[in-house]
């Protein structure tokens, strides 16, 4: 899993980055093997004013799938770091998770006009009633 932080209008030291790397590595290693990239953007919307304005946009894709895209805004940046880790961690399971329910689930599933069809495959006979 491939991880790159860039920050938009506020200073990102190294204990910043190494927090925001700590974090995803806990939140999505479990499933590393399906990500490929995370991209993390870190700003500050009201610049020196103060308030509720450090934003973590958080953004990755799973094959096969839309582009997953959380963000979250919060007077501290690493409040806003740890949310977006802990819900991109649920929701890449999520999706996972229906990602393996539609590869099993696309297995025949008998329909009303099954019993008019005749039986296919190995070792299957059709019988006339």
């Amino acid at each position: 899993m491939q991880i790159t932080i860039h920050a938009k209008d506020i200073d990102v030291d190294a204990s910043v980055r190494e927090h925001v790397q700590r974090r995803l590595h806990f939140a999505l290693g479990w499933a590393q093997q399906h990500v490929g990239r995370v991209s993390v953007v870190l700003s500050d919307l009201n610049g020196p004013r103060g308030g509720a304005d450090k934003r973590c946009r958080l953004r990755c894709a799973l094959p096969g799938t839309p582009e997953m895209v959380i963000e979250d805004t919060q007077a501290d940046l690493a409040t806003a770091i740890d949310r977006v880790a802990d819900r991109a961690g649920r929701t890449l399971a999520r999706r996972l998770a229906r990602q393996r329910e539609n590869r099993h689930g696309q297995a025949h599933q008998p329909g009303p006009d099954d019993e008019l069809r005749p039986a296919t495959g190995r070792g299957a006979t059709a019988t006339a009633a």
